[in-house]
């Protein structure tokens, strides 16, 4: 069995939560900060008081038990026979975003997770038989309608701000596509087409594609209002899905394709691809066919 879920939901969650933990408690912060401090991933409670400046080992004690409780930190084994607690891998990694969240109330009250979605995205959780499933990733360079890229080094270029609606008309050009593509808050794809060459055969397309509009590393929240733009993406009856954007695409998008790839692949028994067109892959594209894009 195959199973699908969402794990940047389940992140957001622990993000969230730990953020709530520490909440207000500058003792808890200080605790929190000193056990997820500098490279060593066990301390003693004598070390965690001399890191977090809190002198009462009965107080650091008290905040210890309450991350433990929680899971934000693991027990280790005593250190001559002193209490101690080591790191979580998930928290070191996350430790600013924690603290930050937990710093600021409605910024915290925004942040999307599981039970209060808000800008995320839906969150599915299904077992599938993986005889049922027949999903690929695919890149731009397995793409026969872009094969100029192959020319093209990544070394080459650099990821540059462009406007969605140029990219989009660029592509059309590229493909020959005439369709007519009107954005707005609902729309299933930012731009169908069956002119994509995949391996010699003609394969319709959904392309989501973010412009210079969007700010940072693309992430699931930035896609559409809802934070559901790749769900309303996998709507469309094409058989490849990618997404597109300027600068750098999150792990996290290419996770959230590769489960409605799998969902509607069991669902609608054919083969589903996707992909991803991040930075350099898109000034790749531009440089390899220029006079698309003037």
């Amino acid at each position: 069995m195959l199973n699908i879920s969402n794990p940047s939901g389940d992140r957001s969650d622990k993000i969230a939560n730990a953020a709530k933990v520490l909440g207000r408690s500058e003792d808890r912060k200080k605790v929190f900060l000193a056990i997820y401090t500098g490279k060593k991933k066990q301390k003693t409670i004598t070390e965690i008081s001399k890191i977090s400046g809190i002198t009462n080992k009965v107080r650091v004690l008290q905040e210890t038990k309450k991350l433990y409780s929680e899971d934000i930190i693991q027990k280790a084994e005593k250190v001559y026979g002193e209490t101690t607690y080591q790191k979580i891998d998930f928290y070191t990694h996350n430790k600013h975003k924690i603290i930050s969240l937990a710093a600021n109330k409605k910024k915290l009250d925004s942040f999307p997770t599981r039970v209060s979605p808000k800008a995320s995205s839906s969150v599915f959780n299904i077992s599938l038989p993986q005889k049922l499933v027949n999903v690929e990733e695919v890149t731009i360079d397995d793409i026969d309608s872009f094969k100029k890229v192959k020319t093209i080094l990544s070394s080459s270029v650099k990821s540059k701000p462009i406007y969605e609606k140029k990219f989009k008309l660029g592509l059309k050009k590229i493909l020959g596509e005439e369709g007519k593509f009107t954005d707005w808050g609902g729309e299933t794809d930012d731009m169908f087409t069956n002119r994509i060459l995949l391996k010699g055969k003609r394969i319709s397309t959904s392309f989501g594609l973010k412009g210079r509009g969007t700010k940072g590393t693309l992430t699931p929240r930035k896609m559409g209002k809802n934070g559901d733009q790749i769900q309303r993406l996998f709507r469309s009856s094409a058989s490849i899905f990618f997404v597109q954007y300027y600068s750098l695409i999150d792990p996290s998008i290419m996770e959230q394709l590769k489960q409605f790839a799998i969902a509607k692949s069991a669902i609608e028994n054919r083969k589903i691809y996707y992909g991803i067109i991040e930075g350099i892959d898109t000034q790749r594209i531009i440089k390899a066919y220029p006079e698309k894009f003037k």
